[in-house]
């Protein structure tokens, strides 16, 4: 991809309103962008989320009630809700550091720094505030799948109109050890959806780029 397409990709993408009921993300094309979850980043390798990715009609309806009835929920191909853990204790650094060592081939032993580092980290918060840096863990998550959708030519809408708690209710993740954070509805856009020609309207690149050298 040249650096015009990615452009190009980011341009075309925007919020989209309105679905076409009747386009279905093909199952590879859903593959990778279920990797490209996967393979988000996150402080310290830790990636304390879950993605939750739901395609079932009364599902989607059980949804809307808690959503603003925006119908995106209901109209999407595939709606994906993103959860935070709820806390980060030393079982979960643990087990990511075992999981370290054997992917790299690496000593355990040689790992003890950075488990002091993140231990070290870990033990100055509350757990408010541990949750709170999972939850902006996720939005790195969310950026990275819309801008995987749109150079794929999906659609997208990121949604923080929802009643988290209700979400956790209707997809059983209440005692789970994961909370529901923000959703992203996707599919392809309707030919009926005026939003999709708009133009864009941002800062210009005065007011909000700077570089230091």
């Amino acid at each position: 991809m040249t650096p015009e397409e990615l452009t190009t990709s980011l341009q075309w993408r925007y919020a989209t309103k309105v679905f076409d009921t009747e386009k279905k993300i093909a199952p590879d094309t859903w593959s990778t962008l279920e990797e490209s979850m996967i393979l988000t980043p996150s402080s310290f390798g830790l990636q304390p989320w879950k993605f939750i990715t739901i395609t079932c009609k009364k599902t989607k309806q059980d949804l809307l009630e808690h959503s603003w009835h925006q119908r995106q929920v209901t109209d999407c191909s595939h709606m994906v809700v993103l959860c935070a853990r709820d806390g980060m204790n030393q079982k979960d650094i643990d087990k990511w550091l075992d999981q370290l060592a054997e992917v790299r081939g690496v000593s355990r032993e040689s790992l003890e720094g950075y488990a002091g580092m993140m231990n070290g980290f870990f033990g100055s918060m509350d757990d408010n505030q541990t949750l709170a840096w999972a939850k902006n863990q996720v939005y790195i998550a969310l950026g990275q799948l819309m801008t995987s959708a749109a150079v794929l030519g999906i659609d997208a809408c990121p949604m923080e109109g929802i009643v988290p708690t209700e979400y956790d209710r209707i997809l059983g993740l209440e005692n789970s050890g994961f909370s529901t954070t923000v959703a992203c509805a996707m599919g392809y856009r309707s030919s009926s959806d005026k939003y999709a020609e708009l133009p864009k309207v941002r800062y210009s690149a005065n007011e909000i780029l700077k570089t230091v050298c």
